[in-house]
């Protein structure tokens, strides 16, 4: 019944041996943009404004502004676009950061990167909630936060379906929003076009009295204050090298064309708004947005048709916030998994589930945002406190790999002078960015995102830590088997001695081995020398395992099943050492246990006096970090055969 309800929810499992997998489970750049730019578009509903009205009445200041947010977006946009060509299958904030500074400086990118998105799900998420409610009568207020909740929730299950499950139903709402907003921006710039020369000596007007009042460095802090208070606007910009995995064929070329589209409307909508801001003299009204008030000053004597208009608009508004969660949900896990994979957090997010998808990882996504909106009881003014600061640490250490990529590179690579430019204009850009945005948001609470980073930080510490000394545990055991005479890259030292005949009826040893390691070999050697010549043929069976390090094209997963098929070559090799007849079986997928209770059927139709083993590491001291850190699938896979009535010996290995 469970089975049949997971299906339902979140669909059948797909099939990694499909040769259209990658094409079915990928986006194109369209889609891309809809999954990935919702976010940096969503942003035009409050970042536009929030520069604006950090103007403090010196409204004419606002097309320096919008001309500075401009250029940035396109600095920002073209330096990870030469990050996408550097690193085509996928050049997140964390991965840039170490491969090109360090271990350690990518670690603290990605944590940064983790609390972003934690923070995009949240405030996406309760930003559209109050879009929303502010349409339905007072009386449902009370019921707003449960909205964001389920939306919440709505969110994670669609994600856990799949990627491109999750993004196909928000196309019609990102067009809307596209079609509603781009009318009235245009319609904004046609219908008041005789009013340009005015607002532009308006605008010198205001910079004279501004200038005189405060002083040119007051003015120059007053234009830089507000263009760093809509540093939400660019917040988005990063997904899309950080999903650069998803992306169809070829990705670059993709991941360039998502990265233009996002970049010419997102500096569509912020110009244009802000510009229109203008021509209809916007101010500000308790309870309403700017954009609001400027599409009620748009269809005012429309009648009806433009009042609905209008309502859709911003009905269009409140829904994309609501998808820009989507990007959190598509890069958060990505993230996650590069890190686990790297033994900075648990390697259990780096796992797939049988839909493809980093499912832990958006679980943990899911989670923390449930809580983050708990705790802020759906609260965007205490939410937009807390965000952006952690994004431009992102963009600021990637920018600074980029510099010094270029730099290390320079008289080899083309054009590296210009790209070091780019790169070294997004780096002062980002880096002034982050450094206005702790400043002024710090005493307001941005000290609590920089807490929850550094906690976050010391966690990975930690866990890098655990994994360290459990390598140097492991080392000691490929180091015992090196002694014994059998090497771990090569095939075994010993001559290799004819292997005696196949015995259908003999006793078999059926081994379940991770890899051609120091487990294998000790469980392998501890089953020879304690049962002596009862076993005449061995099994070998090895699961590769589909995760996010392998799922990243068909070359990779090429690569895998050849290195299952070395592995097992050796095992057979060194049985034939022993004079036992051997033979080797393989099978790829995201569940180990599924994975053998598919092969086991066979292979004891081969071999029907067999017995299953297989090793497991004994630590020194366990704990609950230790349990917490480490699959132990096989005691998975004994939970399964002993359910089967299929007798199973583990091999206990002390490191």
């Amino acid at each position: 019944m469970l089975e049949r309800l997971k299906r339902i929810v979140i669909g059948g499992a797909r099939d990694i041996y499909d040769p259209r997998i990658f094409h079915n489970v990928s986006l194109i750049a369209f889609f891309a943009w809809v999954g990935l730019g919702a976010d940096g578009l969503s942003s035009s509903s409050y970042g536009p404004e929030e520069a604006f009205r950090a103007l403090e009445g010196n409204v004419h200041l606002a097309v320096f502004v919008a001309i500075a947010s401009v250029i940035t977006v396109f600095v920002i946009s073209t330096s990870y676009s030469q990050i996408i060509e550097l690193f085509p299958t996928g050049g997140g904030g964390y991965l840039v950061a170490t491969k090109l500074l360090s271990p350690t400086a990518g670690m603290l990118s990605g944590s940064a990167l983790l609390i972003d998105y934690v923070l995009t799900i949240t405030l996406s998420i309760a930003s559209g909630a109050d879009y929303i409610f502010s349409f339905l009568p007072a009386d449902w207020l009370p019921y707003k936060l449960y909205f964001a909740f389920a939306a919440l929730f709505f969110m994670t299950v669609m994600n856990m379906r799949g990627v491109k499950e999750s993004v196909l139903p928000l196309v019609p709402l990102f067009m809307v929003f596209i079609v509603t907003h781009v009318f009235f921006i245009v319609y904004a710039f046609a219908h008041n076009a005789g009013d340009f020369p005015a607002m532009f000596a308006a605008t010198k007007t205001d910079m004279r009295n501004t200038q005189t009042a405060l002083g040119t460095f007051g003015m120059i802090f007053l234009i830089l204050r507000a263009y760093s208070m809509g540093a939400g606007t660019y917040t988005g910009i990063e997904a899309v090298s950080n999903g650069l995995p998803i992306l169809r064929e070829p990705k670059v070329k993709t991941g360039k064309h998502t990265m233009r589209y996002m970049a010419f409307s997102l500096s569509f909508m912020v110009l244009g708004l802000m510009i229109a801001y203008l021509l209809y003299d916007v101010k500000h009204v308790p309870g309403k947005t700017l954009n609001a008030v400027l599409y009620a000053s748009i269809t005012r004597g429309w009648g009806t048709g433009g009042y609905v208009l209008m309502i859709v608009t911003l009905l269009s508004e409140a829904i994309l916030l609501l998808v820009a969660a989507q990007t959190g949900f598509l890069d958060g896990p990505r993230v996650l998994a590069n890190m686990a994979l790297d033994r900075w957090f648990p390697t259990k997010f780096a796992a797939f589930s049988d839909r493809l998808v980093t499912q832990k990882g958006i679980l943990i996504m899911g989670v923390a945002a449930f809580l983050m909106m708990a705790i802020a009881r759906g609260s965007v003014d205490f939410l937009v406190v807390l965000y952006s600061i952690n994004v431009f640490i992102t963009f600021s250490l990637s920018q600074l790999g980029m510099v010094r990529h270029w730099w290390l590179e320079r008289g080899r690579a083309e054009h590296w002078r210009k790209k070091l430019f780019i790169n070294g204009l997004g780096f002062s850009l980002t880096t002034f960015i982050l450094v206005t945005v702790v400043v002024l948001k710090f005493t307001e609470g941005g000290w609590i995102t920089i807490v929850i980073t550094c906690v976050l930080i010391g966690l990975a510490f930690l866990i890098k830590s655990h994994y360290q000394n459990t390598a140097k545990l492991l080392k000691r055991l490929d180091s015992l088997v090196e002694a014994a005479g059998y090497g771990l890259e090569e095939t075994p030292a010993k001559t290799a001695a004819p292997a005696p005949a196949f015995d259908p009826a003999g006793k078999t040893a059926i081994l379940l081995v991770s890899g051609y390691n120091g487990l294998g070999l000790h469980t392998f050697l501890n089953v020879v020398r304690q049962f002596g010549g009862v076993y005449r043929n061995f099994a070998f069976i090895e699961v590769g395992v589909v995760d996010a390090g392998t799922f990243r094209g068909s070359e990779e997963l090429d690569a895998l099943k050849k290195r299952v098929g070395e592995d097992l070559e050796k095992y057979t090799k060194l049985a034939r050492t022993h004079g036992i007849y051997a033979e080797g079986f393989s099978s790829f997928g995201t569940d180990v246990v599924g994975e053998i209770s598919k092969l086991s059927p066979n292979i004891i139709d081969r071999f029907p006096n067999s017995t299953f083993f297989g090793g497991q590491l004994v630590f020194p001291n366990p704990g609950i970090f230790t349990a917490m850190l480490h699959n132990y699938t096989i005691f998975a896979v004994q939970r399964y055969f002993y359910n089967q009535g299929i007798p199973i010996m583990l091999m206990p290995v002390r490191v």
